[in-house]
């Protein structure tokens, strides 16, 4: 199991929703954390706030930006140690049918979902390697499995990033690596992220979706999916023919008009 007393944990976009409890439950597990966030007063007030359970550790930092990422790792190894548990938590999203995107919403997204966790993992896998340690969790998304209107940047930034965690956990069995990576796909989150979304299904509680991917760091878990019927998405899109299952899952269910409202953070 993947421990976290006495362990040096980075969460990104660890200052607000499900990034800033779950920093809450490590430090209570007994781990030293370090917060990444690009919204500099709540990363303070984060680190103020959570300072009374632990060491913490806070950096502001646009994880869009490489120059910025190998800064803050060099700040974090001086100041702190070497990271034995990463969170690639911070994400972004852009509603709106994809003509509509603007080239820089298009290109925001994709640095900060999946190139930004992959820049950071790069930096910091090396000393997990020679220590023969590590675990590495990488917060992706149902979009990563079930396509969507007006999310397609999202989705494909999601897409991206369950296969690059998939073969990077195969990469370390095949090196015989102690380093585990779980990946985890939730439903939408109520963390204002998602605002005005519509949906049959309920939106996912902070709290519940926190306390699930740190259990499953513990016990080396390799998928976190949630709510658990949403499992079974894989199988039903090769069960059944395309245009079935769009009607099936699109029409019947109402999926494919979940983002139709969508407001968000980037609208507030």
């Amino acid at each position: 199991m993947s421990g976290f007393k006495n362990k040096i944990v980075l969460i990104t976009g660890g200052a607000s929703g499900i990034g800033k409890i779950m920093g809450q439950m490590v430090l209570e597990r007994g781990s030293v954390l370090v917060i990444w966030d690009i919204d500099r007063e709540k990363t303070e007030a984060t680190r103020s706030e959570l300072s009374s359970l632990g060491r913490v550790y806070s950096y502001r930092i646009d994880v869009s930006s490489y120059d910025d990422i190998k800064i803050a790792i060099k700040w974090v190894k001086r100041n702190v140690g070497v990271v034995d548990i990463l969170i690639n938590n911070a994400g972004i999203v852009f509603g709106g049918f994809f003509y509509e995107y603007k080239i820089p919403d298009v290109l925001k997204t994709i640095d900060v979902n999946i190139n930004a966790p992959m820049l950071i993992t790069r930096e910091l896998l090396p000393d997990m390697m020679k220590r023969n340690s590590g675990h590495i969790c990488n917060i992706s998304s149902l979009a990563g499995l079930l396509s969507n209107p007006k999310m397609s940047v999202y989705v494909a930034s999601k897409w991206a990033m369950i296969g690059w965690s998939e073969s990077l956990r195969l990469e370390m069995n095949r090196l015989r690596k102690d380093i585990r990576v779980t990946t985890v796909t939730p439903y939408y989150i109520e963390t204002g992220m998602f605002k005005g979304v519509r949906s049959f299904i309920p939106a996912l509680k902070p709290e519940k979706v926190a306390r699930k991917i740190i259990r499953g760091i513990e016990r080396n878990r390799i998928i976190v999916s949630m709510p658990w019927s949403l499992r079974f998405i894989r199988f039903s899109q090769g069960l059944m023919p395309v245009r079935f299952f769009d009607w099936f899952v699109g029409g019947l269910l109402g999926m494919y008009k979940t983002m139709d409202h969508f407001v968000g953070h980037n609208k507030d």
